[in-house]
């Protein structure tokens, strides 16, 4: 990084923008133009976003604003959201402003944006550099299920049950029916609106509102499922878009997760190839008992928790999440390789459970924001379970299949094997996801069936080979859907997402979104130096 911006980014904290809440249609609506919006929704596209200073102590060169959405984009009158924005001003001339969503679902663009954002000001050399919170998510009306930390765990992870079991997967479909009522009771009107269309919809009325003709973006993970679904609702006002760690857009959950756990098993065997050939290694340098040992360590920590200093224990399943996580990005390797030695040798809990204190709110960097970043006084407090409850709910909310409970447990115990054999370490995690838009409404089948095809500007679909949360089968999946438009960039590398790890993947990406300059389809950036081991 430049050490002018270096030195930019030392002086930035929290940003400081007020949680959204629900209003009665026609506030907080100035006048301006039309931009040919969609039927009965002009009033909202008459915005404009009045920036401001943030609240004592965000960095002075950020600036806050909200955008007006309808809560129900099929009914605009029946009330509205306001969608909290932040954004760094372009530095010089600005061709406008690029769009920045960072995935999830579920995580807040504004402590992303105001905590790495240094990691994005090359673009300040041509766009006002912007993010959001989506609608549910940190200060746009958050969601919540009121579910603390460890009830959170254990249900992501179907605690130490073995979901083959029909009896154990009645059980949690009990659980989890019971979550869904308690995450509608908690969250308001806004759950019911939480899916993909939604926040694409609310996309094009953030662009007309940064005065923008087209949508010039940047998304990560989820954000690729977003910035696919924006081409497909509003093909002719795509600017320059950058997807980066490609979603799937058709697959079914069952197949989704199992596709996931050979992913992130994928790349834990990179990460055991890395770890023996460094003296440190807990495992020792023989690969073969290195994953045998692996597979052991969690059977024996779900029969066996340990304490783990905080009035909980640790179980097989938490080690796997918190191994999950730190394989998102190959520069925590060596900090992924004390952490299970001190685990093995010293039984210290607290190095392996930093991993999984959160979901990522950047790719690359596996925390998730405090709920009180961006706390304003006087706004409403975001659930300290918002980021999973807003996971749930988009996904669910995107997934048109609700098998019923006897047809769920059917496919537990036929899936269970499979997923086992994917992953010994993470099959088990994986499973339970199949159990948690139980309880809750249909979803949408127009991901599935109407993203495809799309007749828009050319996109850049980046894939990286070991990304153990978005395969590269997917990318090459989803470019072959959304058709001739997509370009796509092989980053054989390691890790989640290439932009924040591979010095080709990023310069790529910014030749493109700053001067239109797209790499040839197909060509492929080689993976950065190899972390230190042990260091």
């Amino acid at each position: 990084m430049p050490a002018k911006l270096s030195t930019r980014r030392a002086t930035r904290r929290r940003a400081c923008v007020g949680a959204a809440t629900l209003t009665l249609l026609g506030t907080g609506l100035s006048a301006g133009a039309d931009d040919g919006a969609p039927g009965g929704l002009d009033r909202f596209y008459r915005q404009r976003v009045t920036w401001s200073a943030c609240e004592a102590g965000a960095p002075a060169d950020l600036q806050c604003g909200k955008v007006t959405v309808p809560l129900d984009y099929a009914h605009p009158g029946a009330g509205t959201l306001e969608l909290a924005l932040a954004r760094y001003r372009a530095t010089g001339h600005s061709q406008g402003s690029v769009l920045l969503n960072f995935g999830g679902p579920g995580v807040a663009g504004l402590p992303g944006l105001t905590t790495d954002g240094g990691r994005f000001m090359d673009l300040t050399n041509g766009y006002d550099v912007v993010s959001f919170d989506p609608r549910g998510v940190g200060r746009s009306s958050p969601v919540g299920c009121g579910l603390d930390t460890n009830d959170r765990a254990a249900r992501m992870t179907g605690g130490n049950g073995n979901l083959g079991d029909p009896k154990v997967a009645r059980e949690k479909l009990t659980e989890w029916q019971r979550t869904a009522a308690e995450c509608a009771r908690r969250s308001g009107p806004v759950l019911a609106h939480m899916g993909t269309v939604d926040a694409a919809r609310d996309l094009d009325v953030i662009r007309q509102a940064l005065g923008d003709g087209r949508l010039d973006y940047l998304g990560f993970s989820y954000g690729t499922r977003l910035g696919a679904v924006y081409a497909a609702l509003f093909p002719g006002k795509v600017g320059r878009m950058a997807l980066d760690g490609v979603d799937t857009l058709t697959e079914p959950l069952a197949e989704q997760g199992l596709v996931a756990t050979e992913a992130q098993q994928t790349a834990l065997d990179d990460f055991l190839d890395w770890c023996v050939r460094d003296i440190a290694c807990p495992w020792g340098n023989d690969r073969r008992a290195a994953g045998d040992q692996v597979v052991q360590l969690v059977r024996s920590l779900d029969a066996n928790p340990v304490p783990n200093g905080f009035g909980g224990k640790l179980s097989g399943q938490d080690l796997a999440r918190a191994m999950g996580q730190a394989l998102y990005s190959r520069q925590l390797w060596p900090s992924l390789e004390r952490a299970i030695a001190s685990l093995v040798e010293d039984g210290d809990t607290h190095r392996i459970e930093a991993f999984s204190a959160g979901g990522g709110t950047l790719p690359g960097r596996p925390r998730a924001p405090r709920p009180a970043d961006g706390h304003l006084a006087g706004s409403a407090e975001i659930p300290p379970d918002n980021q999973p409850a807003a996971t749930m709910a988009v996904n669910c909310a995107d997934d048109p299949d609700r098998p019923g409970a006897a047809q769920l447990v059917k496919d537990l115990g036929r899936l269970s094997t499979a997923y086992e054999q994917a992953s010994p370490v993470f099959g088990r995690a994986r499973l339970s996801e199949l159990l948690m838009c139980y309880g809750r409404p249909r979803g949408t089948d127009f991901i599935r069936e109407k993203v495809k095809n799309v007749d828009t500007a050319s996109m850049l679909l980046v894939g990286t080979r070991g990304d153990p949360a978005t395969p590269y089968r997917w990318t090459l999946e989803t470019a072959r859907r959304l058709g001739p438009s997509a370009v796509v960039l092989d980053n054989r590398a390691d890790g989640h997402t290439g932009y924040l790890s591979s010095r080709c993947v990023h310069k790529k990406v910014n030749d493109f979104l700053l001067y239109g300059s797209l790499p040839a389809d197909g060509s492929s950036c080689g993976a950065d130096r190899e972390p230190d081991a042990g260091g």
